[in-house]
């Protein structure tokens, strides 16, 4: 079920306007302590003793995370529900009920930290779970499991800060769902080199980059996708926030598919201790269209709304 390489250039279309509307709106509101503030809006920031230097294994991240892609390593748990292809056990035109369920986490080995607080260096390793379960079935059935783990590099210069990340991913179905459903297994896994240029001005954040795909199996893996977003942070009330993002992909898969994702919601952040990074804890409302950001079905096309509760640290 392909959408249209028209449609796709539609959508990417729609997309951009949005990202220029939101820097726009930016610029009217521009100043340095905002900027400046957006790496403690976004869950990251480093520890107020790690300010400069070379040090070992520091405490927190230079990189905000992105705050709607499906594929982020975070921790998480959904409930979503629309039309999932073949994924669920479901005829077309009946809506499927599915949670996914994340553990993602960043870890971080070394960091060079400029004299400006938050500038930097900074080497990690990371590694997510995703998972996906059917709640159409009487046991919830396991869909799906993809395992993720990368090697990220991350930098940070005031509002402007980069990841270069290879990283591999290989993808299992569940027991129950390969027993009721006997599908045509795929060996699915692959290496990729991914880099996301972002820039905070004011409240909003927008990003861009891409990845390219130097190992794959099978070999109808795409080659290579752009990626690009944007998000909106602005203060409610003490330490809540109002989130609102978009994350969209096209994919070069021999004919330029789309997946675009909405999110929207409220974080509420968490100071452990003075000078610690952020605790973070996020309700939100996602809407998907387009292709399946699930392993083994990355020829199918899903739509759905969905609630969460993601949790990062």
């Amino acid at each position: 079920m392909r959408r249209s390489k028209g449609r796709a250039h539609a959508v990417g279309g729609t997309i951009n306007t949005v990202l220029l509307v939101g820097l726009f709106a930016a610029g009217v509101s521009r100043d340095a302590s905002a900027q400046e503030s957006f790496l403690n809006r976004c869950g990251a920031a480093v520890h107020d003793d790690e300010g400069s230097g070379w040090i070992s294994v520091p405490q927190g991240q230079i990189f905000c995370p992105l705050a709607a892609d499906p594929k982020a390593e975070r921790s998480f748990v959904s409930y979503l529900r629309g039309d999932f292809a073949t994924i669920a056990d479901r005829p077309p035109d009946v809506a499927s009920n599915i949670a996914a369920v994340g553990f993602g986490d960043s870890f971080a080995l070394f960091r060079w930290a400029a004299r400006r607080h938050g500038n930097g260096v900074q080497f990690d390793v990371a590694g997510a779970v995703f998972s996906q379960f059917n709640l159409d079935r009487p046991s919830f059935d396991l869909i799906n499991a993809d395992y993720l783990v990368g090697l990220p590099v991350t930098a940070r210069f005031s509002g402007f800060s980069i990841r270069v990340r290879p990283y591999h991913q290989s993808s299992h179905l569940g027991d129950e769902f390969l027993l009721n459903r006997q599908p045509e297994r795929i060996n699915l896994s692959f290496e990729s080199l991914e880099v996301i240029l972002s820039q905070e001005i004011g409240l909003v954040r927008i990003y861009g980059g891409g990845e390219s795909f130097f190992r794959k199996e099978p070999d109808d893996l795409a080659r290579r996708l752009v990626h690009a977003g944007a998000e909106l942070r602005p203060v409610l009330f003490g330490a809540g926030r109002a989130l609102a993002a978009v994350d969209y992909k096209l994919v070069d898969d021999g004919s330029w598919s789309y997946a675009w994702n909405v999110r929207a919601g409220i974080e509420l952040a968490r100071v452990p201790s003075p000078g610690h990074p952020p605790r973070v804890v996020s309700i939100v409302a996602d809407y998907y269209n387009g292709t399946a950001p699930y392993g083994q079905f990355y020829r199918d096309d899903i739509r759905y709304v969905g609630v969460g509760i993601n949790l990062s640290h």
